[in-house]
């Protein structure tokens, strides 16, 4: 689904009251599932990558460079993820056999990089991971499950959205408020310009002293040489299109339409051959996420340009600095 305008809209919208029956009972459900969840530690550190909204944060891209940073510090990071979307539960993930409808569009992209492990059992795949190889493990969201006991927890925070209209689901995107879920929190991550006073909300909301760092999308070299000056069809199914849109626009391609499906949409052939027709009466090129490109057949995806992201830390030195003397003092409690 995509996430309802009044979600992170201005005041003025009625649903926000009219919902707010359903976000009281969503958020004591979620108060009691804590109460009652037996947490289990994993043999190995566990990093949290996660956010307090409904999608859209960001946290996939972090999780990949914490996993890169690991991997050049010597480490043997695995991945898990939920798998959302996917058909199967609990293995590893094999992107030669497996396609987003199986394990999720997600869990595919992290495979790229790190072994991954697509499932609902968090602690189960972590014992497998162990037995995999692996000396830490990273979730992939799983910031709201409280099955396996975290050591090192990140929230994510989009900088353009903040915690949007500061309401539980489904009056607003939250999963639970600020306050709780930041209380768990090692350290935050506002990600993109700081266009919500994510920070102010941080430091009001979380711990004292609670760290907090800034980082920002950036395109591949190559993306940008490809595409600047291109004229595009854009096309997303995620959480907040209109990012990818902007990132887009600040490469220099010149988006002569712009369609927007739901988050983890599944395409079919017609709606590409749609979007391929749509792009030729454009005389222009399709392009789309590297999130939907994993949902595209493999005829389809030849037949789609996309884009590559990393994360540009503002300092990172002293986001790796705080990380590996957290993941140094973790491993030596495990």
């Amino acid at each position: 689904m995509r996430p309802p305008e009044f979600w992170y809209g201005g005041p003025g919208s009625p649903w926000p009251g009219l919902l707010s029956p359903l976000a009281a009972l969503y958020g004591a459900a979620s108060r009691l599932n804590y109460r009652l969840a037996t947490a289990r530690r994993a043999p190995v550190p566990v990093i949290c990558v996660g956010n307090l909204v409904a999608g859209g944060a960001g946290k996939t891209p972090v999780a990949l460079a914490l996993a890169q940073h690991c991997q050049a510090a010597g480490h043997s990071p695995h991945f898990i993820s939920r798998g959302y979307g996917g058909s199967q539960d609990g293995l590893r993930v094999d992107p030669a056999i497996h396609g987003a409808v199986d394990v999720g569009d997600e869990a595919l992209l992290l495979a790229r990089i790190a072994p991954t492990w697509a499932g609902s059992d968090r602690h189960a795949l972590a014992l497998e991971a162990t037995a995999g190889g692996a000396d830490l493990v990273i979730l992939d969201d799983g910031y709201q499950n409280p099955a396996l006991i975290k050591d090192i927890s990140i929230v994510v925070v989009d900088g353009g959205a903040g915690f949007g209209n500061g309401h539980l689901l489904p009056a607003g995107p939250l999963r639970e408020l600020p306050a709780l879920g930041l209380a768990r929190a090692h350290a935050a991550v506002i990600l993109g310009e700081d266009l919500s006073d994510a920070d102010v909300a941080i430091a009001a909301e979380g711990p004292v002293g609670l760290p907090v760092f800034a980082a920002r999308l950036q395109t591949a070299d190559a993306d940008t040489q490809r595409l600047s000056g291109k004229r595009v069809l854009a096309f997303a199914g995620i959480a907040r299109p209109q990012k990818f849109f902007d990132t887009l626009s600040a490469i220099g391609a010149d988006i002569a339409d712009s369609l927007v499906f739901n988050d983890h949409h599944p395409y079919t052939g017609p709606e590409i051959s749609d979007i391929l027709e749509r792009a030729k009466e454009l005389n222009a090129v399709a392009v789309t996420t590297e999130k939907d490109h994993v949902r595209l057949g493999p005829d389809q995806a030849r037949t789609i340009e996309t884009i590559h992201v990393d994360i540009a830390w503002d300092d990172g030195p002293s986001f790796t600095g705080w990380l590996d003397g957290r993941i140094k003092a973790a491993a030596g409690g495990a």
